[in-house]
């Protein structure tokens, strides 16, 4: 097993990182979480970055999966294609310091005219298989900036699809006629799940988007509702499209605060949905990896 006595664990994405310390029967010693995401080290920087990690941490081996694996981060690590599990992930770990830090490769995923890759949050969902906490078959789905739908079977990702969900939302809160009215905070409450609904319908959502702005305008609706109407609506076109890829229940993992949106809007659906802590997943996946690994 890498790591024998123990090593460290990075989850490292695009606008953060989370790193633990991770003792050789897995128990969690000591972790911190911060904004320095992939984007925000410079050119060059990422020895740095990681070195201040194990001043951190501790002196030791060092186990990183997500973004710092891209063509952004400290070193490119090849997809793997799907369908994939912890023997592929470990089998092509990429060595940046030879027995002292890796990165494990994300998956691939090639079906007709359909191309997909994620980094990151196959640790989560093998992971989460480990544990026990969700089944070996079925669908999963990991909200985020890029929310993932992933197909389970025999405990393996056997295909999944992205959807920008986290990300558009973003950019109309930042740009745009509807920015102003998108400041607040998002809850699950009965303009949420308006939004939901109308976003299940499968209609033209860039229409629907403008929609939010005239129907405040007409009286129709509050603009203090908007930002959870309008964050209903795209949970719920992203849904609409998701749940096309498997049947019965599915397992929601990730932040609390995204897997609880997500859980709601899948009960609009009429499907049942079982939220799980991603960071509990993540452990139990790079714990498995690192067992793995030769």
């Amino acid at each position: 097993m890498f790591g024998q006595s123990g090593f460290i664990a990075v989850d490292w994405g695009t606008t953060n990182r989370r790193a633990y310390r991770v003792a050789a029967e897995g128990r969690l010693d000591a972790e911190f979480e911060d904004d320095c995401g992939v984007l925000s080290i410079v050119a060059g920087g990422f020895p740095a970055a990681v070195a201040e990690i194990r001043d951190r941490l501790g002196d030791w081996p060092m186990l990183l999966a997500g973004m710092v694996g891209s063509n952004k981060g400290w070193a490119e690590a090849p997809y793997v294609p799907c369908p994939g599990g912890f023997d592929e992930l470990a089998a092509n770990v990429v060595w940046i310091e030879p027995g002292r830090s890796a990165i494990v490769p994300g998956l691939s995923y090639l079906a007709g005219d359909r191309a997909d890759v994620m980094r990151g949050e196959e640790v989560q969902m093998l992971g989460a298989v480990a544990r026990g906490l969700i089944p070996k078959d079925g669908l999963a789905c990991h909200p985020g900036t890029h929310n993932k739908w992933v197909s389970l079977e025999g405990g393996r990702i056997t295909a999944f699809r992205t959807i920008m969900t986290g990300e558009l939302f973003n950019l109309l809160k930042q740009n745009g006629i509807l920015a102003a009215w998108l400041q607040s905070s998002v809850e699950p409450d009965e303009a949420f799940r308006a939004g939901v609904r109308q976003g299940l319908k499968g209609g033209a959502l860039t229409a629907d988007l403008f929609a939010v702005r005239a129907r405040v305008l007409l009286g129709e609706a509050r603009a203090e509702d908007a930002a959870s109407f309008t964050s209903g609506l795209l949970i719920g076109a992203d849904v609409c499209t998701g749940l096309k890829d498997g049947r019965g229940e599915v397992t929601v993992i990730g932040r609390l605060e995204l897997t609880r949106l997500y859980a709601v809007a899948i009960g609009e659906a009429g499907r049942v949905a079982h939220e799980v802590d991603g960071e509990q997943a993540f452990l139990a996946g790079i714990v498995e990896v690192a067992r793995r690994m030769a």
